[in-house]
């Protein structure tokens, strides 16, 4: 089965129907983790029989027969069953080809990461007619922010344009820790609520978020120490560096933008009024060509951080980010 249509996907994740394994593939891992336990739940229903329920680990899984095995057999107390792997790499392609041979309505969730188009499993699921391909990658800002709108309004609560772009670029991308961020902004609100540039700022900015966007004022305004001394203190309160690389460079293109418009004023969300003084010096230091320049390399360091899963990469790419900034504004700033 080809990859599902975007518009399809909700409505099969509420009914999958006969389809025998997803393969779930992507570098977003909470959605994946987000899709597969909503496909358990349609399955299963929100109380899962645990003799309907079977977990596999990545070396089971790729056991000669393992797979096999556990998709013919029938739960004790009746019902589809499913089994869920969460590490499914291409030593599964042919165990997954062998239970798809065999009897059995169980529904196989395999969870795979970033997987290339010659990836042989991926490749495998693609070409069966029972199996459902759903990539999981990481939304762009504009999308995330729709996601965003999608959930508080499955609370029913309201936001405006503006602070979903400002929650978008602070939530990043984990579908866990955005549902549970949502779910607190819903509470703050109340039914039919709406909730303002106060609330999101009330219930959003953590201490890792805060930090972070103190890091970004003070290394756009040339201020090194006090730079590093708060990225430090971002990750030390739980920021991961994917996100750190996604603000560094949404606070550039915020720059550019209000350098091209000659004004700050004209920026949504606007600019917290505790960094105003610092954003505005930026303003003043920062050529708008050095401003593109900085962008380009901010987007090919986001970029690196989709083709390697490795963490130690992600935050050393994250750090020489805001060094580089930091370095370059004290160097405009003495001209």
């Amino acid at each position: 089965m080809a990859k599902l249509d975007p518009k399809r996907i909700a409505g099969f994740l509420a009914n999958p129907g006969a389809t025998r394994a997803v393969l779930l593939h992507g570098d977003d891992a909470g959605l994946a983790r987000e899709r597969a336990e909503a496909l358990m739940h349609a399955v299963l229903g929100p109380t899962p029989d645990p003799f309907r329920l079977a977990e596999l680990s990545r070396e089971e899984a790729a056991r000669p027969g393992a797979l096999a095995g556990e998709a013919a057999a029938l739960a004790m107390t009746g019902g589809r069953r499913v089994i869920r792997l969460r590490d499914a790499t291409d030593a599964h392609a042919t165990p997954l080809k062998d239970a798809l041979a065999g009897a059995g309505d169980t529904l196989l969730l395999l969870e795979g990461g970033e997987m290339t188009a010659r990836s042989k499993l991926r490749a495998m699921a693609e070409a069966a007619p029972d199996v459902a391909v759903l990539p999981c990658y990481r939304e762009r800002p504009e999308e995330l922010a729709g996601t965003i709108a999608r959930l508080l309004r499955e609370q029913g609560v309201q936001a405006d344009p503006p602070v979903l772009a400002w929650l978008a670029a602070r939530l990043g991308e984990d579908r866990m820790l955005l549902r549970r961020a949502v779910e607190v902004l819903a509470l703050h609100a109340g039914p039919e609520g709406r909730v303002d540039e106060a609330a999101a700022m009330a219930c959003v900015a953590d201490g890792a978020t805060s930090d972070l966007d103190t890091a970004l004022m003070a290394a756009t305004a040339g201020e090194a120490q006090a730079a590093d001394r708060a990225l430090d203190a971002a990750f030390a309160e739980g920021a991961n560096a994917v996100m750190v690389v996604r603000a560094t460079l949404r606070h550039v293109q915020r720059l550019h933008e209000a350098q091209l418009a000659g004004d700050a004023g004209v920026l949504r969300p606007p600019v917290f009024f505790r960094h105003k003084p610092a954003f505005d010096r930026a303003l003043r230091i920062w050529p708008l060509a050095a401003l593109e320049a900085q962008g380009a390399a901010l987007l090919e360091a986001e970029r690196r951080t989709k083709t390697t899963a490795f963490r130690e990469v992600h935050e050393m790419l994250a750090r020489a980010g805001i060094a580089a900034l930091a370095r370059q504004a004290a160097a405009y700033a003495r001209r």
